[in-house]
Formats: C-alpha cells, sequence, structure tokens
C-alpha cells in the first residue's frame, strides 16, 4: 500500500531540494527519493566541484603571475590531490547544508531508484534493500541530465573521459588536454586545466564556441582562449579517436572543405552536451508525452499526465541550476495555491516583447555573463536600440587587479530607454549580472538605473559607464 503525501518530488538536485524546502515552508507533506545524494548533479558533480577547482586552478595561475605585483616566490607548484580534496570539502559542506533543511523543515528523504507509476504513483527500489510505494496529490519529476556519449570508434578507449569522471579523478594525468565540445563545460574545463599548464585543445563542430551566443560574445571568447594558448578548432568533428603506441590521437575531420588531421591527443574530455536523465523513470503503466528527448510540458510545468510535473534539465529548454530551482518555486506556488514569486520572462510596460531575465553565467577568465536580449536578436524582434559599451581596460579596479580584458555592453529600447539586456565579459561578470536581471524584471530605464551611486573603484562602475555610453547614441 503506498504512502500518501500531497508532494512526491523524484531528484534531489536544485529543482528537487528548492521545490521541497518550498513545499515544506507552506505546511505540505513532502518526501524526496534520490537515487545518490542530496544536492543532485549540480552540487556533487557539476558546478559546485568545477567551481571549487576553477577557484584553485585560478589561484595557482595568478601566483605564477605575481612578480608584476611586486610578489616573488621561488617555486611555485600545485598538488592535484590536495585541490581535488578541497573540492570534495567544498560539496559535502554545501550537501550538509541541505540536509540539515531538509532535517529542519521535517522533510523525508528516502534512497533509491524512483519508477512513475499510474495515479501519481512512484515505486522506489530502496537503497538498502525492498521496495515502497509514495502516492502524491502531486508528483514533481527533477531528475537532471547526464553527458552525452558520441559513440565514435575508439570512444570506449582508456584516457577518454566524460565531465562526471574527470572532476572526480585523484591524480595528475593532463599535461595535454583534447575537449569535445564548445559549450559551457567545455570552456570551463579548458580554462581550469590551462590554469594548470596543461595544453588544451578545444574541438567544436559549431561555427563558433558557445553556439547560443551572439557572434561578437564568441569571437572574444575566442579570442581570450587562445590568448592563453589554448587551441580552437571551430567547424569540425573529432570522428575518430586512435590509440598508437599507447598514445591518443585524435581524427578532426573539418565539416566542409579540407582533409581530416591526425592530432595527438592525450587525455581526451567528451563535453558534447547532456540529455534528459529518464532511462528507468517510466513504469509500463505509464507514458508521458515526450519531445526532442524531453519530458514535454506545458507553461505551468505539467507534463502530460494531470498532476505531474517536470523542472529543471529533465524537460527544460535552458539547463541551468538556477532555472530547475525557479521553476520548482514555480510549480510548488502553483500547488499550494500562492502567489507566484519569480518568473522566467517579462514584457515591460509599452513593449510586446517578451524578455527573457534568466542570467548566464560562464566561469571563464575574464568571466562571461548576459542576460535579456542580444543588440541583434533585439532588432529581429522588430525593436530599435541604441547600445552602451564599456571597455574595463579604462576601469580602476581592473588597472589595479591587472584584469584589463572585456567589456560590459548594455541594450536599451530606443524610445523608452528601457533596458533590455546586457553581455559582460570581465572580472566579477557573474556576480555583477544579476543587477541586470534585476533591471530588466522591473523595466527600469536608463535614468533609474542612474540614480544608484556606484562607489569607487569597483568594477561595477563600468554598468554606469556603459549607461552613460548609450545614451550619448544615436538609436539603430
Amino acid at each position: 500500500m503506498a504512502r500518501e503525501f500531497e508532494v512526491v518530488i523524484i531528484g534531489a538536485g536544485p529543482g528537487g531540494y528548492t521545490a521541497a524546502l518550498k513545499a515544506a515552508k507552506f505546511g505540505l507533506k513532502v518526501v524526496v527519493i534520490e537515487a545518490k545524494k542530496a544536492g543532485g548533479i549540480c552540487v556533487n558533480r557539476g558546478c559546485i566541484p568545477t567551481k571549487a577547482l576553477l577557484h584553485a586552478s585560478n589561484m595557482f595561475h595568478m601566483m605564477q603571475n605575481c612578480d608584476e605585483f611586486g610578489v616573488s616566490t621561488d617555486f611555485i607548484s600545485f598538488d592535484f590531490g590536495k585541490m581535488q580534496r578541497y573540492k570534495k570539502q567544498a560539496v559535502k559542506k554545501y550537501r550538509e547544508g541541505i540536509e540539515a533543511a531538509f532535517k529542519e523543515q521535517n522533510i523525508e528523504m528516502v534512497k533509491g531508484t524512483a519508477v512513475l507509476r499510474r495515479d501519481r504513483t512512484v515505486e522506489v527500489a530502496l537503497s538498502d534493500g525492498g521496495r515502497e510505494f509514495f502516492r502524491g496529490k502531486a508528483v514533481i519529476i527533477a531528475t537532471g541530465a547526464v553527458p552525452v556519449i558520441n559513440h565514435i570508434p575508439g570512444a570506449n578507449l582508456p584516457g577518454v573521459w566524460n565531465s562526471d569522471r574527470l572532476l572526480a579523478a585523484e591524480s595528475w594525468n593532463f599535461d595535454r588536454l583534447t575537449i569535445m565540445g564548445g559549450g559551457v563545460i567545455a570552456v570551463e574545463f579548458a580554462t581550469l586545466f590551462s590554469n594548470l599548464c596543461s595544453h588544451v585543445t578545444i574541438v567544436e563542430k559549431q561555427k563558433h564556441l558557445m553556439a547560443p551566443m551572439d557572434d561578437v560574445m564568441s569571437a572574444e571568447l575566442e579570442k581570450e582562449l587562445k590568448r592563453k594558448g589554448i587551441d580552437v578548432y571551430c567547424d569540425a568533428t573529432v570522428t575518430e579517436i586512435l590509440q598508437e603506441d599507447g598514445v591518443l590521437n585524435c581524427i578532426i575531420t573539418p565539416n566542409e572543405e579540407g582533409e581530416p588531421v591526425k592530432m595527438r591527443a592525450g587525455q581526451i574530455l567528451m563535453a558534447i552536451g547532456r540529455r534528459p536523465d529518464v532511462g528507468s523513470l517510466f513504469g509500463e503503466d505509464i507514458s508521458l508525452e515526450m519531445k526532442g528527448g524531453k519530458i514535454a510540458v506545458n507553461s505551468e510545468f505539467e507534463t502530460s499526465e494531470p498532476g505531474v510535473f517536470a523542472i529543471g534539465d529533465v524537460s527544460a529548454k535552458t539547463q541551468l541550476a538556477h532555472v530547475a530551482a525557479a521553476q520548482g518555486t514555480y510549480v510548488v506556488e502553483k500547488i499550494a495555491g500562492q502567489p507566484h514569486s519569480v518568473k522566467l520572462e517579462v514584457v515591460p510596460n509599452g513593449m510586446y516583447v517578451a524578455l527573457p531575465i534568466v542570467p548566464n553565467c560562464i566561469y571563464t577568465d575574464p568571466e562571461i555573463a548576459t542576460v535579456g536580449l542580444t543588440e541583434e536578436l533585439a532588432r529581429k524582434k522588430g525593436l530599435k536600440v541604441r547600445c552602451g559599451h564599456f571597455s574595463m581596460r579604462d576601469n580602476g579596479k581592473s588597472i589595479i587587479s591587472g584584469e584589463e580584458n572585456g567589456f560590459i555592453r548594455l541594450v536599451f529600447e530606443a524610445y523608452s530607454n528601457t533596458i533590455v539586456g546586457a553581455q559582460m565579459m570581465c572580472p566579477r561578470a557573474t556576480d555583477m549580472i544579476g543587477e541586470i536581471a534585476t533591471a530588466i524584471a522591473n523595466g527600469l530605464t536608463a535614468e533609474e538605473m542612474s540614480f544608484a551611486m556606484r562607489a569607487q573603484p569597483t568594477y561595477n562602475e563600468g554598468i554606469g559607464a556603459a549607461i552613460e555610453d548609450a545614451m550619448s547614441r544615436t538609436p539603430v
């Protein structure tokens, strides 16, 4: 007989644990089912460990280039094993925070593999043996995504990694690393290992890196990566992996003209994307509508089965932890009959265009962050715009820190001067983009954004300078 709950959540990643905590605060009886550890992929094998290692590798990189600041050292080295232990501690601390919040809110967490059945029932093969059934007035699927594997010849050879396995590597064997893919995971790993003096090569099948990103940002990113000594091959594909005399080699084939090239690869990271984790999720007595490999949902994140919702990477177009968390909050507020406190897009007063307010962040060096519309996309949607640009080489904080590469670009609707988008490539971009997301969400104009005083010296001054530059320009 199934145990009854108001909300049954499958998956304890950012979407799942956020939904659970929100449900508990509304007084709903909730259970979370997780096959592995609280925090899901993001906390245990994704965002948090990646950023921890990026932080550690950046410290080593900074120490290698500290002489200009008058800091000298006779010898600088890194211990990859210690870096991994530091990463594990960061992950453990974050995960324990989630577990403590669950305990405080009396949220039950069940360890086991979930199978969705009809009538909003979930069957769980418990990790310590046996089976149990849970029935909810609502079920939220938040199982996330797993790495995509390209089954080319040689893909199963030792030395070919996915991002999950690479994050868990205990010893250093990455003097040379070839990365298949040019998305967020690829460029962040390229930055990480380049910081540790690895010879990194990126092979991307699209014509430029970070394909959804606008061409200007992509070109600047590629320029920065190459400046760091990272080789970038776009519009090309790794079609075969060979092992010759104990050494891995890649066959890189141009997508259009040109002959295939054999290149020594060292270790290989397959970072060509992630797919929804639905492998063993559905029982024989239920069938949810799928679209493009993802669970299809309506505007309320409800699946084809009434009362069953899907959030995060398993269904969302944008695979980001904060998108999953926002969707989880939205669904629980709907279940609880509460007013919605989150939005993923807005239509400002007097404007007919929906503006995305979800920040996209890439933790390269310099960092990249975007929100809303680019100039090109705004024009395609029929908006007349004026754009403000500020180069960080003129920013006092950048001059002090020696991080003068990068820029801030703001896009305003020309008639009302309402902010509609921003693209940043500069230090602390991922921290500053929240200001622009808030401004777009509230329909602020350039004048209203200028009311706030920005401290000197800060990177944030660049936003004020970009606003001023935009207002001096003729609309286009």
